[in-house]
């Protein structure tokens, strides 16, 4: 199944492929959270899920709004500018995966400012991709519904996961999210140059 919108298409497993990518930061993020809480709950592993996968959803529409003024100016070259974007949002969730530091102090729950600084942080890249579905004229709705559910269901099973064993994920999950990216943004570029 392709999602279309003018002339671009990108099928659904790419979408999803996308979705997983960009999830990984709400992932490691909720694995970190997952480690630091002192008491797991499921209140708490569904409010991080919630805040993550509604920015995430979010982000890609205000992005795919903000190139729909752009498209008609680099359409000769979008595929160009769509690989870009992919390969530095991939490049930098893997620098960012070396980075990545447990959280010290156990708590109980996150304050209302710390979970949304934490959603905007997580969900900065998806608006890059949104701004990339936008130039490649996907229609946005199926996306950002995926990228949305597809961040809740990773951030959810996360916190219980760094709760469990972590420690041992954190990073590489990161980089694989990163790496992810990467290869959506060569495949758009193959397609159009080929």
């Amino acid at each position: 199944m392709d999602i279309t919108n003018g002339s671009g298409t990108l099928d659904l497993l790419s979408i999803v492929f996308v979705a997983v990518g960009l999830a990984m930061d709400a992932f490691a993020v909720s694995v970190a959270n997952g480690l630091a809480v002192s008491r797991l709950r499921v209140r708490f592993a569904l409010k991080i899920a919630l805040f993550f996968g509604v920015f995430q959803a979010v982000m890609p529409m205000v992005g795919w709004l903000l190139g729909l003024g752009l498209r008609d100016l680099i359409g000769s070259f979008d595929h160009w500018i769509a690989f870009g974007l992919l390969a530095f949002v991939g490049g930098k969730m893997i620098y960012e995966s070396f980075k990545l530091e447990e959280a010290e102090n156990p708590r109980d729950d996150l304050s209302l400012a710390m979970l949304l600084v934490l959603s905007v942080a997580t969900s900065i890249d998806a608006l890059a991709v949104g701004l990339t579905l936008s130039i490649i004229k996907v229609n946005i709705i199926t996306p950002a519904v995926i990228i949305g559910i597809v961040t809740f269901a990773l951030s959810y099973a996360g916190v219980f996961i760094g709760d469990r064993f972590g420690h041992f994920f954190e990073k590489k999950i990161e980089a694989l999210g990163g790496l992810i990216l990467i290869g959506i943004g060569l495949k758009i570029l193959v397609e159009h140059l080929a």
